[in-house]
């Protein structure tokens, strides 16, 4: 895999690190040092020597090794290495098995660095291709492990799981109970909403049961991968085999990015009915019984003006037929 200007400025920062502190450069500066300070009579035919001299010439030499480092292909590839474990920090990731899984999937991807390195010609560009794509299913994997560490510190929604299903209990006792046909009905429709809420967080529990059953699965796949990619020889450089490597590859990087979707619409989901979630949980606990003998009592009110028009009614007519 040819490394690009793209991929170096990348890095720089990185190579530019190592490059400084390299047993080189310290070899540099001592000898540096050491010709500054002791070595001052030098006899030159055309000029008269200055011991700040050495100075400019370690400079140089310092110079020239920063730039063999940062136009190094093999150094740039390392530099890409060591920045993608930093930035996929398996510190990040609270729960522990998917933090195992992780480290398992970048203990595979070394080796399939160490398998790309020993190859050479075009089975290595072929094998650094690969890692390349190894580093996506990685990515995505981590993506996940953060998925799961998110559901998992929620603390609301760990208290909502013992929460609802007590609501929703309480709230079946009182429609059995309730005889006004204007409370029953707004009781109805929060036992509707609650039970939207039990089934988005039993989605949510669910969800992060596939999410670590996947990772597990797909640390498997990662590790056939690899298998397979310590067989691959240089008559597989333009093979099927190592096309059906890639293939599988992205395969499964397309199955991680589902769970990932799935779990952020279950997340999208919550959130959007969270409000409507509170306002039934706060209706559950704060019903006001004087209100309710007030609605009932207005609505028992309602029934006799029905029943006042009624027979006010029947009474007209009774005067009309006697007429």
């Amino acid at each position: 895999m040819a490394v690009n200007s793209e991929a170096r400025q990348k890095v720089f920062g990185t190579l530019l690190a190592n490059a400084l502190l390299r047993w080189e450069t310290l070899v540099t500066l001592m000898v540096t040092a050491i010709l500054f300070l002791f070595v001052r009579d030098v006899s030159l035919p055309f000029m008269e020597w200055q011991p700040w001299f050495w100075l400019v010439l370690g400079g140089l030499a310092e110079t020239v090794l920063v730039a063999s480092t940062l136009t190094d292909p093999e150094a740039t590839e390392q530099a890409l290495a060591e920045d993608f474990e930093r930035e996929y920090d398996l510190r990040n990731i609270r729960n522990r098995v998917s933090r195992e899984r992780l480290r398992d999937a970048f203990e595979y991807r070394r080796n399939m660095l160490k398998l790309a390195d020993a190859a050479r010609g075009a089975m290595r560009t072929r094998k650094r291709t690969l890692v390349g794509d190894i580093n996506d299913w990685i990515a995505h994997m981590y993506n996940l492990a953060n998925r799961i560490d998110f559901f998992e510190s929620n603390e609301r929604a760990a208290r909502d799981l013992q929460d609802v299903p007590r609501k929703i209990a309480e709230v079946k006792r009182l429609i059995k109970n309730d005889k006004n046909e204007l409370t029953r009905r707004d009781r109805m429709r929060q036992l509707e909403i609650l039970q939207q809420q039990e089934n988005t967080l039993k989605a949510g529990t669910h969800a992060i049961k596939r999410a670590e059953i996947h990772l597990e699965s797909t640390l498997a796949a990662l590790g056939t991968v690899y298998a397979q990619m310590s067989l691959l020889g240089t008559k597989d450089t333009g093979s099927t085999r190592g096309q059906r490597l890639s293939i599988e590859i992205k395969d499964e990087i397309d199955k991680l990015q589902d769970t990932i979707d799935a779990m952020d619409e279950v997340q999208f989901y919550s959130q959007r009915l969270n409000s409507d979630f509170l306002d039934a949980l706060e209706q559950v606990d704060d019903i006001d019984p004087n209100e309710l003998r007030q609605r009932q009592r207005l609505s028992t009110d309602d029934e006799s003006e029905v029943d006042e028009l009624a027979a006010a009614e029947e009474d007209g007519s009774q005067l009309q037929s006697q007429r």
